[in-house]
This record gives structure tokens, C-alpha cells and sequence, in this order.
């Protein structure tokens, strides 16, 4: 799915805006084919739940309404008109004028459909039906219950399998864009480095709708200065003195794809990518051929107002953060992030390990690992989760969106699922075998281990090349007690690198909540000071381990949560506060990681 971009032949109108809004009642049926009966407004794209003030509506789960008025200007009447969302939480039903254009499940996704048949002169109507509900079949996984009031009212009610809000609603740009009837409908670049010469041979795969007589290609630098052309379908481009995409010194080049008919362009799309190779080898992460060391953060989309919707201010600042910081990459936990950013990542040259929705595929959640170091160890969770269908879905979208970014060197097909559980290694193995068939770039493929997965409870590392690891010794376990935790750190890792030698390790959560202002002379915990130890204490074994290739921490800042007794206004373990005010620990960090170089880091 192409990105959408004004060309010469395409342009773009932006619904994003202030939309209609209401909830439903089951005491009133909704006729799409008049407006919404509201005076209630929200604004897209965002999340509905933090611009209400109503507390009722705040933590409102069921099925909810959008709705925009647009116009489409006669000149583009004869194009093929193609409505966009970017992404719609968790489940969506798309009508214009009152007729079904779309159906969509996933909240982080995008999907669209061609509107042409649905238009009328003069104004349009675009209208959303929206469900935040989830289930043992959806991803996240979330509780779900149902009961009726005295009234025979519905109320849903669902508790969320993962730490993090359930924020919803029209999360991503909302657009129209147009092509010609004839049109290029998808780009496939897959860059194959020669490092001896110095060059690159690039394979461009086109899918055109349409009869096109032949498609020129056109590879443009950075300056937009044609290098070399091709032609056809399927081609291949030769790049002389490549320049290579490297973390935090990016280099895009565009492939101009134009579909050519009767001696004219009649379509044209440019692909932004860039030439990089990644790879898992005896132990190390390869990037161009060179041992690659992750620094940075698991993430959130998540800031005040918007929730989880699109803020690109806040993309901007959270990069410049990270830069100044001395990190070069983050996980998109626990979903893909939006287009936008992961545009914005290809420029800014950071690395990211794109990451499904995944998250909470278990029944129960504890931290007692001694049950589960039993290689025969089963609950019921592969019995219960009726999420393989949804899975493979989220794997297909996201690698087909994702396919061509620079920026994207690892896939994550899970965040902190029951692999210690007996039927894990038949759940995954498929998914795992899709994603790998289904990208052109080969990227190495992971999941995100819990606590519990130890290295004699683990069931699916056969199928990962890296092995990633969410650990909290100090914090969840051994919590105010370095020692120990140090201990226990250092003898797990040695674990690892002893079973799989060669297989990289990397830490992707690990963290202390941590109060912005608390201090204590005594390092007691929630403490900036032990914020500050705990993170030397990992860093200090991560030093030891010859096969540890990566520290992503948990969280780069603090965000929402369902209300709980544990979470004070949301999880408190970012380096920085919700609005992006540093933790003293930001210092030490700082300095660790401008001195440790992108490349060839020695222990």
C-alpha cells in the first residue's frame, strides 16, 4: 500500500479537522443515511478520550460515531477518488452518503477504499462506526464482558490484557486522494549491496492497475538528480558510489516510478528508500556488514490531549531527544507507529524494530517463575486465544506498509506472550514463516520475551534471530535489592549466551517507576537516585556479555494507563516525563551512550 503523496498526476484533500461525534445507544437505532443527530465534536486525528470532559465518556467502551461533511471539486470527478484512513481504533465501519464503502479490524493500520460510485454533486458525508471493544480473538487482547440494565441497555465492559490505555477513535490523517483510472498501485525496493565496488543493484517491482505501453523508473539522489533509470515491472537499477542509509546518518534516494501510455506519463508515484543491509551473524547484529549496537527506548504513541493520535510536534521533539541523548533507535511497542513517523525515522537515520499488536497473549499475569521453568508447563492460553486470524492480518498489513523503510531492520511478531506455555511453538511458527515470506528484504524477525520465559522455560527461541528480552530484576523482582538483582542479571545473560552462542541478545524493557522530583538519600525506590542506580547496575553486566548487541530501556517517557493500584496517573518508568521534561537518570545515560559508538562497540 502506497504512502499517499501529491504528484503530478495525483493530489491529496485532507479531512482532518473537527468531525461530528456521539456514542451509540441501543435505546436509538443510528440511519446512516441521514446525519448524525449531535452537536458533539471531536477532533481527528486523535484519540476521543482525553479531548471530552464528561468521565462517563472518557472511559466509554462500546461502539461510537464520526462524522465529516467534504466536498470534491469538479475537476477531479474523472479521477479514481480512494478515501484513507490512516488508522481507526480498534474496529471500523466506513459509509459515504450513507452507503458501506469499508470494514476494517485492527487499530493500527491503514485501509481505504475508492469512493466514486458514492458521490454526489455538491456536499458529501463521510460517516465512522467505531468499536474500542476487545476480545480473545482481537490484537491487544483485552477481557471482555457484557450486561444489560434494568432498561435492556448493553454495557460492555473490557479489561485491557496489556499496560497501556485503551485509547481509541480516529487515530491517523484522514485523506482523499486521487489517480488517474490507470495507475500505479504498489512499489517493491529491495536494494542488493555489492561493498567490494562500492555499488548497489536495486530491484524495483511495480504493480500497475490498467494498461500502461511500458514503466520508466527514475532514480533520483538526494538532490533529486537523476542517477539511473529503468524500465518495466519488474526492473533493476545500478547505483555507482552508492551512498549507504546508515543509523543516525541517513541517505534517501527516490525511485520515480512513472506509468507510461500512448507516449505520456499518465501516473506517477516516488518512492522514498534507502540502501542499507541487515543481517544476523555469529552473534552480532549487521548493519552494512558492520556489528550494530541498539541505544534507545521501547516507546509509546502517547501525549497529553491526543492520546494515542497523530501529533507530529511531538515526533519531531522526541527524536531530537533521543539524538541528543546518544540513541539511535526505539521499538514501536506495542503496535505499528503511524507512516508519519516512521518517514520522519528514514529521514532522521533512526533505527526501528517495528513491532505488531501482539501484546497480552496470556490469561494470567504473575511474576512466580519457579512454576514455569518446567519444559512441560501449560495453561490454557493457546486453548482459550482465538487470535491466529487476527495475527496473520496485522503481519500482512504491516510488512506490506512497512516493506521499503530504511529505518525498519527487525520485525517483532510479539510483546510478552505465554511462549513458556506448551503450545506456544505451534502458534508461532506459522506466523513467524509468514513474515519471513512475505518481506523482500529478509529483515531478521523476533518477539519480545516476559520475564517468565527463562532459557529452560522458553519454547519458540529456535524460531527468533535475536533474542529480546523484557527484564526487571530490581524492580518486579528483588525490588531496592541491586545486589541480588545484579546477580541476577548477570547469571541469566551468561544463560543465554551459554544455550545460543550464536544468537544475538538484547535487552528491550527493562526499567524502575520513577516519581519526577522524589529523592532519597537512601535509594529507596520510586527515587530518581535509584533510577540512576538500577540503570548502572544493568549497564555494568550488559558490558560482560560478548553476545549482548542492545539496550532498549522502558520508557522513554511516562504514560497513561487504566487507573490501578500500581500506576499513579499511568507508568512512571520513562526517562522523561509525560511532556518530555528529563529525570536526572537522562544525564547518565546520556553520556553512556555518546560514548558508545553506533559501530564495532568492543566490551
Amino acid at each position: 500500500m502506497l504512502y499517499p503523496i501529491s504528484t503530478d498526476s495525483r493530489t491529496i484533500l485532507n479531512l482532518d479537522g473537527i468531525w461530528k461525534f456521539m456514542v451509540e445507544n441501543s435505546e436509538k437505532n443510528i440511519d446512516v443515511s441521514h446525519p448524525l443527530e449531535t452537536s458533539d465534536v471531536m477532533a481527528v486525528p486523535a484519540s476521543f478520550n482525553d479531548q471530552t470532559a464528561d468521565a462517563k465518556i472518557r472511559n466509554y467502551n462500546g461502539y461510537f460515531w464520526y462524522e465529516k461533511e467534504f466536498n470534491i471539486a469538479r475537476i477531479l470527478r474523472n479521477e479514481r477518488l480512494v478515501l484513507r484512513f490512516g488508522s481507526v481504533t480498534h474496529e471500523a465501519w466506513v459509509y459515504v452518503n450513507g452507503n458501506e464503502v469499508a470494514h476494517h479490524k485492527g487499530g493500527f493500520t491503514p485501509f481505504e477504499a475508492e469512493i466514486n460510485k458514492e458521490l454526489i454533486e455538491g456536499s458529501n458525508r463521510v460517516t465512522v462506526r467505531i468499536s474500542n471493544l476487545l476480545d480473545f480473538t482481537t490484537l491487544p487482547v483485552g477481557n471482555f464482558s457484557e450486561t444489560s440494565d434494568k432498561h435492556g441497555n448493553k454495557e460492555y465492559n473490557v479489561d485491557e490484557n496489556f499496560d497501556f490505555f485503551n485509547y481509541a477513535g480516529i487515530h491517523r490523517p484522514v485523506k482523499i486522494y486521487s489517480t488517474p483510472k490507470d495507475y500505479i498501485d504498489d512499489i517493491v525496493v529491495t536494494p542488493e549491496i555489492n561493498f567490494t565496488n562500492n555499488s548497489a543493484n536495486i530491484k524495483i517491482s511495480s504493480k500497475a492497475v490498467g494498461s500502461f505501453d511500458d514503466v520508466k523508473i527514475y532514480i533520483l539522489d538526494a538532490k533529486k538528480e537523476i542517477v539511473c533509470e529503468c524500465s518495466g515491472t519488474e526492473a533493476l537499477a545500478k547505483i555507482d558510489n552508492v551512498n549507504l542509509w546508515q543509523p543516525l546518518n541517513s541517505y534517501m534516494y527516490t525511485a520515480k516510478v512513472c506509468g507510461i501510455k500512448d507516449g505520456r506519463v499518465i501516473d506517477v508515484y516516488e518512492e522514498p528508500f534507502g540502501v542499507r543491509q541487515v543481517e544476523t551473524k555469529n552473534g552480532k547484529f549487521m548493519i552494512n556488514e558492520r556489528p550494530f549496537y541498539f541505544k534507545g527506548f521501547g516507546k509509546h504513541e502517547d501525549t497529553y490531549v491526543n492520546g494515542k493520535g497523530l501529533n507530529e510536534a511531538y515526533n519531531v521533539l522526541d527524536l531530537n531527544l533521543m539524538k541528543k541523548m546518544g540513541a539511535n533507535s526505539f521499538r514501536t511497542s506495542h503496535y505499528p507507529y503511524s507512516e508519519e513517523m516512521m518517514r520522519l525515522c528514514d529521514q532522521e537515520g533512526i533505527v526501528v524494530i517495528d513491532e505488531t499488536p501482539a501484546v497480552g497473549l496470556m490469561l494470567s499475569f504473575t511474576f512466580d517463575v519457579s512454576a514455569m521453568v518446567n519444559s512441560s508447563y501449560e495453561d490454557n492460553t493457546w486453548k482459550e486465544l482465538n487470535t491466529q486470524k487476527a495475527h496473520q492480518q496485522v503481519i500482512r498489513e504491516m510488512i506490506d506498509r512497512d516493506k521499503n523503510h530504511a529505518c525498519v531492520v527487525m520485525w517483532s511478531i510479539a510483546n510478552e506472550a505465554a511462549n513458556y506455555s506448551t503450545g506456544a511453538k505451534e502458534y508461532f511458527e506459522p506466523l513467524f514463516k509468514l513474515a519471513r515470506k512475505l518481506d523482500p528484504q529478509k529483515r531478521p524477525c523476533t518477539y519480545v520475551a516476559i520475564m517468565m520465559t527463562t532459557p529452560e522455560a522458553d519454547k519458540c527461541t529456535d524460531l527468533v534471530d535475536v533474542i529480546a528480552l523484557n527484564r526487571y530484576y530490581g524492580w518486579y523482582m528483588q525490588n531496592g535489592d541491586l545486589k541480588t538483582a545484579e546477580d541476577k542479571t548477570r547469571n541469566e545473560l551468561l544463560e543465554w549466551q551459554d544455550r545460543y552462542p550464536g544468537k544475538p541478545i538484547m535487552y528491550t524493557e527493562y526499567g524502575a517507576d520513577t516519581i519526577s522530583g522524589l529523592h532519597s538519600v537512601y535509594d529507596e525506590p520510586f527515587s530518581e537516585e535509584y533510577q540512576e542506580d538500577y540503570y548502572k547496575m544493568n549497564s555494568k553486566v550488559f558490558d560482560e556479555i560478548p553476545n549482548f548487541v542492545g539496550e532498549q530501556l522502558w520508557n522513554f517517557a511516562d504514560f497513561q494507563t487504566k487507573f490501578g493500584i500500581n500506576r499513579v496517573q499511568g507508568n512512571k518508568k520513562g526517562i522523561f516525563t509525560r511532556s518530555r521534561e528529563p529525570k536526572m537518570v537522562a544525564r547518565y545515560l546520556s553520556k553512556r551512550w555518546n560514548n558508545i559508538p553506533n559501530f564495532d562497540y568492543k566490551k
